[in-house]
């Protein structure tokens, strides 16, 4: 048996580099005033970096060594020159050279993104990699808000492939603010390309369109915001600028109201071939499809909220449908309407479950108080409010082998939903359960976050809602349930149970309507009270 001491071995290099009197090399690294001088040791420089190694073996590199005397050496020490790394990231690297260690926790977001394409010069792959997976992981809202520094940093780096492509969907999975900013007349014209040919751009066509006219006018010399003042030459060098962008937009995806007030002014800078196709398109409805490219493919699902952004609430139609959660909807998919019906910092407490009644399907969405984290629960049948069926459900049915199905329903009972088996038509009393197939509750991290998202199917389907007298709303007799400012959660059985981060499920019991002192809870066991920041109530209706 191997005993391994790395810990102890770390820690003696660690001294090695501190106090390295007998050092062979002195890496200067940074320029201008930011300037420092690095002692270092050749054998484990070449022994932990293959950029290292390479350098110190091939002729062509010694050329970049100058030999110097040290003043506490006898012994000819080299200099190495890497202007293009600052010391503050530098030091980061030969610590971990030395003794295998990184902790990047105070360490400036800026200097991180330093790091990963220092490391990917320097061929230390370990490093890279974990420096990658922390940039995505831990630095998230960072990337969010730099995405032009982020991919103008790594985008031609074949190894960020990973941190590229994550940059590119986010931004496609909510990209109006990033085509919006200021910083996006900046992009690099190859980034801008590689967005604009994707498929899965979420964004209203004609916001592109916009934005690629800004973008354009800032890239060519002379340009200023159009105006009426504008001649051949200035479209003529507009359209240079644009003319391998042009072909990319899907024009088909713009309104003909749009397409005469914001597109029409523009011909002059639009291939005829191309602005032929598009005006057969709006005059007689048909796409030749030769050169302009049909619409794309991801469809946003417009909400009015500010607890989750448009990505999440397509996630949540995709689970209302059964679809898996990052399907990309299309043209040919439902398209739904969400209603604010109620939000508790416009609308005050004790009001929800009145905005609720006597409409159809409810989607509830609540943040919780000092944290980033979202819970919800959709209700396809409704509250009770004293009145009859209605008509224009979202339903959940059974297939004829009993096997849960999603899908519309126009001739829809209120409260019991729809079964190919059965229909029910429950009267209207209070402290009872009604029943539907088609509820789930569910939790998201943050309103970013798709990664950590979790779905709880109703199992019970018959004691799916608890319909009590109260001004809140119930999910199962307790498995969700929100009065006022707080928020239940729990495990009754009637729903699957929101998992812990390892997977297992909780089996704490709550009472029905219960709502006791908010308490803390672990923070991957959500089970508990909360108390809330906001309530949204939407009702989900089918656009027509």
């Amino acid at each position: 048996m191997v005993s391994k001491f790395y810990s102890s071995l770390s820690q003696d290099l660690s001294l090695v580099l501190d106090d390295s009197d007998d050092y062979n090399v002195v890496i200067v690294v940074g320029k201008n005033q930011d300037i420092k001088e690095f002692r270092a040791h050749s054998h484990i420089l070449r022994s932990r970096s293959p950029y290292f190694k390479n350098a110190f073996s091939k002729k062509e590199y010694q050329t970049t060594f100058v030999a110097s005397t040290d003043g506490l050496s006898n012994n000819n020490v080299m200099e190495f020159k890497k202007p293009n790394i600052n010391p503050s990231v530098f030091k980061i690297i030969i610590r971990y050279m030395y003794t295998g260690e990184v902790d990047l926790t105070n360490t400036s977001s800026i200097d991180i993104l330093e790091l990963l394409v220092a490391t990917n010069e320097l061929l230390l792959k370990e490093l890279f990699k974990h420096v990658q997976d922390y940039l995505i992981e831990k630095q998230a809202d960072w990337i969010r808000k730099n995405f032009v520094l982020v991919l103008h940093s790594v985008f031609d780096l074949k190894s960020c492939k990973k941190l590229k492509d994550y940059c590119l969907e986010s931004i496609c999975e909510d990209p109006q603010p990033f085509f919006t900013s200021k910083n996006f007349l900046s992009l690099n014209k190859d980034i801008l390309y590689g967005l604009l040919e994707r498929n899965d751009l979420q964004i209203e066509e004609i916001i592109v369109w916009n934005s690629l006219i800004k973008w354009g006018i800032k890239q060519t010399p002379g340009l200023r915001i159009r105006n009426s003042k504008w001649n051949n030459r200035n479209f003529e060098a507009l359209k240079k600028t644009l003319n391998k962008f042009i072909p990319l937009v899907r024009f088909v995806g713009i309104s003909s109201t749009d397409y005469f007030d914001k597109v029409r002014p523009y011909k002059a800078i639009i291939p005829n071939h191309i602005y032929e196709e598009i005006e057969e398109y709006y005059f007689k409805g048909n796409l030749p499809r030769i050169t302009t490219l049909p619409p794309r493919i991801g469809i946003i699902q417009k909400i009015e909220s500010c607890i989750v952004k448009p990505k999440l609430s397509r996630i949540i139609i995709n689970w209302i449908e059964g679809k898996d959660p990052n399907y990309n909807r299309n043209k040919k998919d439902a398209d739904y309407k969400f209603d604010l019906i109620y939000r508790r910092s416009r609308d005050g407490d004790n009001i929800i479950r009145n905005r609720c009644a006597g409409r159809g399907a409810i989607l509830i969405l609540t943040k919780v108080k000092g944290s980033e984290k979202i819970f919800g629960g959709y209700n396809p049948i409704g509250w009770n409010d004293n009145s009859i069926n209605y008509n224009d459900g979202i339903n959940y049915g059974l297939d004829d082998n009993g096997l849960n199905y999603r899908g519309i329903n126009y001739d829809y009972y209120k409260y019991g939903g729809y079964s190919r088996h059965n229909r029910h038509n429950h009267h209207n009393q209070y402290n009872q359960y009604l029943p539907s197939a088609g509820s789930f509750i569910f939790s998201f991290e943050n309103n970013e976050d798709i990664k950590n998202m979790k779905i709880s199917r109703v199992v019970n389907s018959s004691c799916a809602i608890y319909n009590y007298l109260g001004n809140g709303v119930n999910f199962g007799g307790g498995d969700l349930a929100l009065e006022n400012d707080r928020l239940s959660l729990g495990y009754t059985g009637y729903y699957e149970g929101l998992k812990r981060n390892n997977n297992e499920f909780l089996t704490n019991n709550h009472n029905i309507g219960r709502f006791e002192e908010v308490e803390e809870v672990e923070e991957d066991n959500y089970y508990g009270n909360h108390e809330v920041e906001e309530i949204e109530a939407f009702e989900l209706k089918l656009n027509t």
